[in-house]
Parts: C-alpha cells; structure tokens; sequence
C-alpha cells in the first residue's frame, strides 16, 4: 500500500506539482536568461513571417531547434497533452503516456510509457518532437539521451507549481507546435475565467470563511496539500482557508492531527480509485467530531483537474469552489 501511494504521489507531482519556467521574452530582441525566445525566423513564400526555424531554450536550459513546424509529436506527461489538444494541435499527437486519460482522443493514440518510457517505440513512431517532462529528467536522463542521439528533437516542459507557471508553460508549449497565438488566447481565457470566480467567491465574508482540508490519499497514509501546491492556490482563489496551510508541499497527516484541525470541509481526490471516499472519511474512529463530518461537508473531486497543470484547472477550482460555497452558484 505504502509502495501504491508513493507512485501515486509521484504521479500527482509529476502532474501537478510545482518548478519554474523560462519562458516569456523580454523586450524585443533582447530576452534575458531565463526566459524563452525565439532566435531566429524566416519568411515564407507568400512573404509572411514565420517562427521557423525556431531556436527554444527549455526548462533545464537546453537549446532546441526545430527547422519547421512539427506534424508528429510525443508527449511524454498528460499537462503537455492536455495543453497540446487545447491548442488544436491534438491530431498532430501521435504518442501519449500511458497516463494519459483526457481528452478521450488519447485512448486512441500509440502508448509510449509511464515515468520509464520506450524509447524504441518512441524512435518508431518518427516524432518531430518530443514534449518531455522536468520532472522525468533525474529519472530518465539517459532516455533522453539517446532520443536526442537518434536525432530527435527534445524539448523539457517545465514542472510547473502554480498557475502563472502553468500561463508560461502553454506559451512555451504553443511555440513550439506552432500554435503561438491559440495559446495567447487560451492564457488570456484562463485568467478570464479564473478573475469571474474570485469576483464570485468575493462575496464571502471574512467570518464566513470555510477552512478545508484536502485528501489526496487514503487511510491509512493520509497525504495532503499545503503551501505551495496548485490546491493550496485554489482555495486562495475562491477565499477559502486551507486547514493544513502551515504545512509545506505534500505531507503526511495523522488522523489526530486532522480530528485537531477540525476543518469545515474535507475534499478527497481519490474517488477514481476508491470506492467510498467519503465513506473512508466518516468510518475514521473520532471524526464524527470534526465539524465537516459532523455537517456532513465531505466530497471527493477529479484528481486531474485540480492538478494537472493545464487548461483544466479552472474546471478544478470551480468544482471545489461549488463545493465549498454552493449558494453562490445555486442559481447558475
């Protein structure tokens, strides 16, 4: 069990979790040196611009150049091809993790892979370019290698931890498949849709609140979100109080200490997995003290949406906003 939620960790912060990006140029011409740019352009036969070839520095500082426009891709994390998709780039996708489960087309396209992916079905399937993962870089370095020795262009996606990072890697991830001004205007509707539920959530007064508590796993390891996680963010978001907020990252909590905390709600993301959540919640001996037990304020989210870094966490953070004050979106 304990092995079980290691990976499943793993996997959330893959996801999920946090680093930062290089990617937003400075002024024209003149980038700094830790943001993306483009080095170089052409102009085509009907003597518009072009970004290509194009000249990307990644997130662990490696150049790639990419001659044209990519029309086979691999994506290596399910946050690059969520974003990928939401491009409208998703029918150039022609290799996913085997993570990946949004959006449905990608049950259709060729697995490469989980944290250890196949390097030889990945060569197979003739990418332009790979969209790696800096998380999967400590791990799988020489795969990396050797798809770069067989001349395949690798470009490492940041692991982003919140979601202004999250903005800078769509950016990132739109010069590179060639979809710059899709991904202009899909951070530009992110920060629309994010301002709209904080104007909504506003309305809550101070006094009024909500502390919650997230479980991100089970019983008898019960894992948590604090700060600096996108969770964490969320809740910042539509005024809510994360109860484990004096705690760091992904931690450990023991029951007695959340019977202590006594939260006023409990969210759980393990629902995909586990048949009850909220039964597992309420059987735990002393929480029918917890005031979110008590009211009955238990409810279990899509692990995905409130994780990934990717267009999604919007849909993630309303899931939880509706969850925590739903009179404010009863007559929606």
């Amino acid at each position: 069990m304990k092995k079980f939620l290691q990976v499943l960790l793993l996997a959330l912060l893959a996801g999920v979790l946090i680093g930062c990006s290089n990617n937003d140029s400075a002024d024209e011409g003149a980038p700094d040196e830790n943001t993306t740019n483009e080095e170089s352009a052409s102009e085509d036969t009907d003597g518009e611009d072009s970004a290509y070839p194009l000249t990307i520095t990644d997130a662990i500082d490696n150049e790639v150049t990419l001659e044209e426009e990519p029309e086979r891709i691999v994506s290596l994390m399910p946050s690059n091809t969520e974003i990928t998709f939401a491009l409208g780039q998703g029918d150039k996708v022609v290799g996913v993790s085997d993570n990946d489960t949004y959006p449905e087309e990608v049950l259709d396209i060729d697995k490469v892979g989980g944290m250890e992916f196949n390097v030889e079905v990945i060569i197979s399937l003739d990418p332009d370019v790979v969209l790696a993962h800096e998380s999967l870089v400590a791990s799988s370095q020489e795969a990396l290698d050797q798809l770069e020795g067989a001349d395949i262009e690798v470009f490492t996606v940041a692991d982003a931890t919140d979601v202004d990072t999250t903005y800078e890697t769509i950016d990132n991830i739109g010069q590179v498949v060639g979809a710059e001004e899709e991904a202009e205007q899909l951070v530009t509707d992110m920060q629309a849709d994010f301002a709209e539920l904080e104007e909504i959530t506003s309305e809550v007064a101070e006094e009024d609140r909500q502390s919650v508590f997230f479980e991100i796993s089970p019983s008898p390891e019960i894992y948590t979100a604090g700060q600096n996680t996108f969770l964490d963010e969320l809740l910042q978001i539509i005024h809510a109080d994360n109860a484990a907020g004096d705690q760091e990252g992904w931690v450990e909590m023991d029951p007695e200490a959340i019977i202590e905390l006594n939260p006023e709600v409990i969210i759980s993301t393990y629902g995909s997995y586990v048949e009850d959540p909220i039964g597992e919640v309420t059987s735990r001996d002393g929480f029918d003290t917890v005031d979110a037990v008590a009211n009955e304020r238990i409810y279990d989210v899509d692990s995905d949406t409130v994780s990934r870094p990717g267009p999604r966490l919007v849909d993630g953070a309303k899931e939880i906003a509706e969850a925590v004050y739903p009179e404010l979106f009863d007559e929606e």
